[in-house]
């Protein structure tokens, strides 16, 4: 039976001393192979074409492209490469930022050797794997969210009760004695905030989260 292939990972950091000793922390486990390291986020897209890596350790906050639209860029033209963010920093933007950008994983730099292999093996699984710190910023984004339609205008929202109500822009403009095009601005501004495609979402919307009496 043969012995099964070493997961092959590509190291990106702008830092050398880093690159360095990520590299010599590989050549630790025999299931986990080195096929590069770059240091930036364009050197990273010309590796990917070059070696197709199974996980990337990706840094994020690096001169020129940055960790996260490289992330993004990589994951859009390689699905089956998986991106582990590993940096020093928590902040809560980042975090959303490298997992909306499509990394499976966020870590910071100071996590144990066996802790990021096992970071390693569990992304070429697909199993994500989040730094306590980074699912605390999660946690924390989600707490602190805006409630739904909290940017809307007073007259935005009388507009949106009409709405409600079954108006068409032309039956709006006419009970608000205001133009058509008008409404049609306001209407336009409603959907956007609401992040609604259409009138129907937008009115389901604001009646399941009470926005109108």
């Amino acid at each position: 039976m043969s012995e099964p292939k070493p997961i092959r990972v590509l190291i990106v950091d702008d830092h050398a001393v880093v690159r360095s000793g990520l590299s010599a922390f590989l050549m630790i486990y025999p299931d986990l192979e080195l096929v590069g390291d770059a240091s930036g986020g364009a050197e990273a897209i010309r590796m990917c074409e070059k070696f197709h890596p199974d996980v990337i350790l990706m840094d994020l906050v690096m001169p020129g492209m940055d960790g996260a639209a490289a992330t993004k860029a990589i994951r859009e033209r390689w699905k089956d490469i998986q991106v582990i963010a590993l940096t020093s920093f928590k902040e809560e933007g980042l975090v959303q930022g490298a997992l909306q950008a499509g990394a499976i994983g966020y870590l910071l730099k100071n996590v144990s050797a066996d802790e990021l292999a096992d970071a390693i093996r569990a992304a070429h699984a697909g199993r994500p794997t989040l730094a306590p710190e980074a699912a605390e910023a999660l946690i924390q984004a989600s707490l602190h969210q805006p409630a739904v339609g909290y940017d809307l205008t007073a007259r935005e929202k009388e507009i949106l009760a009409l709405m409600v109500e079954g108006l068409s822009n032309p039956d709006i403009a006419e009970r608000l004695f205001v133009s058509r095009s008008t409404v049609k601005f306001h209407v336009s501004n409603i959907l956007s905030k609401l992040g609604a495609e259409s009138r129907t979402e937008a009115v389901a919307i604001a009646i399941q989260n009470r926005l109108v009496d």
